[in-house]
């Protein structure tokens, strides 16, 4: 390999954009993406994702583009771009296969480049479909003209300590002259180390069973919390209490979706019944966590015993980050909404924009009004630290204050306050 190889980075945006920018501070790097007001934003210095740092984004040696052509010739192209489910819950591999065509016209068998791919896939799709799409749209031959690899993404989105200078990468490839290369260009950017994966696919695997595992795990904690709150206990102080065991796997319940674990467990499943197997464990996983939403509501109309205003704070997939992607928020917002509540929702994180347009759903100013339910759904640092009297500000008489992640537990508010909790 080149000592100074060229390397394009497909697709920037939580995955994508970081790893482009460790890349570039050691490597000839560009960054390329199909949309041009995300290239136009990172160009003059904003990152909607918050992934990083201004100053860091304004120093960056990254060459940024929307234009193919730039991209030709590269010595490594590394896709990142998503990997979702369609309606029925199956693998959405549209983005994957754009971007191996993409990169397609623009290999240069001279150069003999390599294709890592760092999109969640099942197992077999960088050499069972990706590799034959390059050879077809190309008329190329993989082994000979270009090669592959697989190096599964890992970045946790508001995720400060596990970023990518720092995390273990794995590196697969068709052949050990990949596999060297990959862990060359990844261990020049990391201080985490490089594990060389015995097979492409046993990298694939990997990745896929990642996040199913949590995925699991969440799912019977949500299960239990169920559970317990049939005999009005909170499962956050049953928690509270098996953590003081050492091998006490300290997993938490809540709404879980994402653009990982609420979608990589479905890849898998797919992969199972491709194969005859009847995924049982996986799919009960999914489907108690995606009914989880549905499940709070109906468990707080219960509590209440008729409809009422309400208000949802957090409508983001998880804490601290402004990505909305199959949020589990809006199941519990829709749920309310069908039994006959009505409904605010807000979020400091989120754009109003992009709720409004992707969920026909307006955000409130949380000052304005008082309501009979007030339900924290996504512990952000702003509603953590709303202090006490505003927070019971927001509920009016006779009202109750839901706190789905424990993050009020500790608070000492009124007594003649309804409060629940998972």
């Amino acid at each position: 390999m080149s000592d100074s190889p060229r390397i394009v980075v497909i697709g920037l945006g939580y995955v994508g954009l970081p790893l482009a920018v460790e890349l570039a501070s050691k490597f000839d790097a560009i960054g390329f993406d199909i949309d041009s007001g995300r290239i136009a934003e990172l160009g003059g210095g904003f990152e909607r994702t918050n992934e990083i740092e201004e100053q860091a984004l304004r120093s960056t040696t990254l060459r940024l583009t929307t234009n193919a052509d730039d991209c030709a010739g590269a010595d490594v192209f590394i896709v990142t771009v998503p990997t979702p489910v369609d309606a029925t819950n199956r693998p959405d591999l549209g983005a994957v296969m754009a971007a191996t065509r993409m990169v397609a016209r623009a290999v240069d068998p001279a150069s003999r480049p390599t294709i890592v791919y760092e999109s969640t896939v099942y197992p077999g799709v960088t050499e069972e479909l990706c590799g034959p799409e390059i050879e077809r749209v190309a008329s190329l031959q993989r082994g000979r003209d270009f090669r592959l690899g697989y190096s599964p993404e890992r970045i946790n989105p508001g995720d400060r300590e596990h970023t990518i200078d720092k995390i273990t990468k794995v590196s697969a490839g068709e052949d050990a002259e990949v596999v060297g290369q990959l862990a060359q260009i990844y261990g020049a950017v990391t201080g985490g180390g490089v594990c060389r994966a015995a097979s492409i696919k046993a990298a694939e695997a990997a990745k896929a069973i990642e996040n199913a595992q949590r995925d699991i795990n969440i799912a019977f904690m949500n299960e239990v919390a169920q559970i317990f709150s049939k005999i009005g206990v909170s499962v956050w102080d049953v928690l509270a209490a098996a953590r003081t065991k050492w091998n006490f796997l300290g997993f938490e319940p809540g709404l879980v979706g994402g653009h990982c674990i609420g979608v990589d467990p479905y890849y898998l499943s797919f992969l199972a019944q491709q194969h005859g197997h009847d995924p049982q464990v996986i799919l009960s996983g999914r489907d108690t966590n995606d009914g989880m939403g549905a499940w709070i509501a109906d468990t707080l109309h219960g509590r209440r015993g008729k409809a009422g205003t309400a208000l949802v704070l957090g409508l983001t997939f998880k804490e601290n980050v402004p990505d909305l992607r199959n949020s589990r928020s809006f199941d519990l917002v829709r749920r309310l909404k069908w039994l006959g509540h009505e409904v605010d929702v807000a979020d400091p994180l989120a754009s109003s924009d992009e709720v409004e347009r992707e969920y026909a759903m307006t955000m409130t100013n949380i000052d304005e009004r008082r309501y009979d339910l007030v339900v924290g759904a996504v512990p952000h640092r702003t509603y953590r630290d709303l202090p006490d009297d505003r927070l019971a500000a927001l509920v009016g008489p006779g009202g109750t204050l839901a706190d789905l992640k424990g993050m009020w537990r500790d608070r000492s508010l009124s007594p003649e306050l309804d409060r629940w909790s998972l």
